[in-house]
C-alpha cells in the first residue's frame, strides 16, 4: 500500500467496502423511535447541587469495566500529524472530561440575590433529542435508544472524532490504543475509541436509577418522560425566579439545567477548555443544511458499516474460540 494514502481516503474506501459486503440493514439509532415527548430526560435543579462529587464517584465506580485499556505502544499514525489521544497515566482526573470520567463538575463563582455564592454544575453529555454524534458517525457506531438516549458501541467505533466535532459541547473523549482499528489497519483506519455518557443504559433497562442520580445526596437531579420534566423545570424556574438550559439548545436536549442566574452569567464565570463544556445558547445543528445533507447521505452507509463491523467482530470471536491459543 502507498504509504502516503491520506487517512481519508482509505476511510472512504472502507465505507465503500462494506457497502458492498453488506445489502441490508438497519439504520442505527433510527428504528422505532418515541415520541421525543416520552424520552428520558433528566432536570438538574443548581440551586441545590453542593458540588460534594458523588455523582462522579459512583459513575466512575459504575463503568469501570466499561473504561479502555489500551496496549502500547500505539500504532505510528500515517500521517504522522494524527494526534495520540492518551489518558491511560491519567484515570484519576476528575475536573475535566475523559475516556475515564465521564461526568465532572464545573463551578462558577457568581452573585445570586446580591450574595456571593459557587454554583455548581454537573456535565457530561446533554443527551441531544436529535444528537448529531448519532446522526453524523460514518461507521454507526453512535447510537440512540428509543428513550432517546444516546451511546457510543465501543467495540464499533473506530475514534474517528467526527461525534466530537459535530457536537456543540464537544463531549466525547478518545483514548488511542483501543478499539477495533488496531484490528484493520491499525496506522491508517481510525485512532481509538471515543466515549462519553451512556446514561447507566444498562441500568435503565433494569428499572434501575442512573447512578448519578442515585448517589446524590441533596436530590439535585429527578428524570422522567421530556414533557413532563419540562412543566417541572418551568414550574422550578418560575418559584425560584430561575432560567432553564436545554429546553432550545442544539433543538432541544434530554438534560435540563434551573439555574437562579442566567446561563450567560454561569458560562461567563466558569473555566472552558477540552473535557469543560461550555453553557453557550447553541443553536440547532442538525437544521443546517449542510448537516442534514451529510445525515443523510451517511445514514445508509453506516448502516451498512455497523452491519460489516458486526461480521468482523463475530468473525473473529468465532477464531478465537476455534484457536484459544
Amino acid at each position: 500500500m502507498n504509504p502516503t494514502l491520506s487517512r481519508r481516503a482509505f476511510l472512504k474506501g472502507g465505507v465503500a467496502t462494506a457497502a458492498t459486503a453488506v445489502t441490508a440493514t438497519a439504520l442505527p439509532g433510527t428504528a422505532e423511535a418515541a415520541d421525543p415527548g416520552g424520552y428520558l430526560t433528566t432536570l438538574l435543579d443548581l440551586s441545590k447541587c453542593v458540588g460534594c462529587g458523588e455523582c462522579v464517584t459512583a459513575c466512575r465506580e459504575t463503568h469501570e469495566g466499561d473504561f479502555p485499556r489500551p496496549g502500547k505502544p500505539f500504532p505510528s499514525m500515517i500521517p504522522n500529524r494524527v494526534p495520540v489521544e492518551d489518558f491511560s497515566l491519567a484515570q484519576e482526573v476528575e475536573d475535566r472530561l475523559t475516556p475515564y470520567n465521564w461526568l465532572t463538575i464545573q463551578e462558577a463563582e457568581v452573585t445570586v440575590n446580591g450574595e456571593n455564592q459557587t454554583l455548581y454544575i454537573p456535565r457530561r453529555c446533554m443527551h441531544c433529542v436529535n444528537p448529531p454524534c448519532v446522526k453524523l458517525c460514518p461507521w454507526g457506531a453512535a447510537v440512540q435508544e428509543k428513550n432517546g438516549l444516546s451511546r457510543i458501541n465501543d467495540s464499533l467505533c473506530l475514534g474517528g472524532a467526527k461525534c466530537r466535532k459535530a457536537c456543540p459541547w464537544h463531549i466525547p473523549q478518545r483514548q488511542t490504543g483501543v478499539g477495533l482499528y488496531l484490528d484493520i489497519l491499525p496506522s491508517l483506519a481510525g485512532n481509538g475509541v471515543m466515549y462519553k455518557c451512556d446514561r447507566c443504559h444498562q441500568r435503565l433497562k433494569k428499572g434501575e436509577l442512573p447512578a448519578c442520580i442515585d448517589a446524590c445526596p441533596e436530590g439535585v437531579q429527578s428524570i422522567g418522560p421530556r414533557e413532563e420534566m419540562i412543566q417541572k423545570a418551568k414550574t422550578l424556574a418560575k418559584e425560584i425566579n430561575g432560567y432553564i438550559y436545554g429546553l432550545e439548545e442544539n433543538g432541544g436536549t434530554n438534560t435540563l439545567y434551573v439555574s437562579p442566574v442566567p446561563f450567560d452569567t454561569l458560562h461567563n464565570a466558569m473555566e472552558k477548555g477540552p473535557g469543560l463544556p461550555d453553557l453557550a445558547p447553541h443553536g440547532n445543528s442538525m437544521a443546517m443544511a449542510e448537516n442534514v445533507g451529510a445525515a443523510m447521505l451517511l445514514a445508509p452507509l453506516a448502516g451498512f458499516a455497523a452491519a460489516a463491523g458486526r461480521i468482523f467482530l463475530k468473525l473473529k470471536q468465532t477464531a478465537k474460540e476455534e484457536d484459544p491459543s
